[in-house]
């Protein structure tokens, strides 16, 4: 539970220190059992310690720490609810909350849409912390790892810290691509098609190596 804490706490600062958040936006969240370890509401990353902890059940009733959880905490445990996921990252990065208020799924420019799942689609908007954003969130995620909120950011999630981070950070580079792409005058970026797409997430399916 303390390393996991210290993980939490760990991609929450590099979140803020990549520019993905300002200030206390976005917030992070590790699974450990029957227990969700998610960062505090409003409170600098780099004050929190390891006696800052919070964690709530997967009800969302409170069960560690004094400090209040995330307000976008319905975001953290419907995640939970529909995946075997074990951590969740939540940004407000600019490009990829840019691409929200134009489209309703992030143009097919790149094969890094299969790191996600497949073309990324936006929610509907909603307020934020409220049981409808979760409820918009959970549609535009179904068969997805990643997916933006209209008006408002990303939501990723992974096995691990660091791949739910590593989905984040493709999935802004991702929105960035696009908006470059489109910004030229008289030109409209190329996109691939559904095959080609398939055809890259079967060749990811075995990258990387152990290490």
């Amino acid at each position: 539970m303390a390393k996991a804490w210290r993980d939490v706490v760990a991609t929450a600062r590099r979140s803020a220190a990549d520019g993905l958040v300002v200030g206390t936006s976005g917030n992070v969240s590790a699974r450990v059992g029957d227990t969700v370890l998610v960062t505090p509401s409003g409170v600098p990353y780099d004050r929190l310690g390891p006696g800052d902890a919070v964690g709530v059940d997967l009800d969302g009733r409170q069960i560690l720490g004094d400090l209040a959880p995330t307000s976008e905490l319905p975001l953290h445990l419907a995640v939970y609810a529909d995946t075997g996921a074990a951590a969740v990252v939540h940004t407000h990065a600019v490009h990829a909350t840019a691409v929200s208020t134009l489209v309703a799924e992030v143009p097919l420019v790149h094969y890094a849409a299969a790191l996600l799942g497949g073309p990324v689609r936006t929610a509907a908007y909603a307020r934020y912390g409220t049981p409808e954003l979760a409820d918009a969130m959970r549609a535009a995620l179904r068969d997805r790892t990643g997916c933006l909120l209209a008006n408002h950011g990303t939501v990723t999630y992974g096995d691990t810290l660091d791949q739910a981070y590593e989905r984040t950070a493709q999935l802004e580079w991702l929105c960035r691509l696009w908006l470059t792409a489109s910004s030229v005058p008289g030109h409209r970026p190329g996109l691939l098609t559904p095959a080609q797409l398939d055809e890259a997430a079967e060749a990811l399916r075995s990258y990387g190596q152990p290490r």
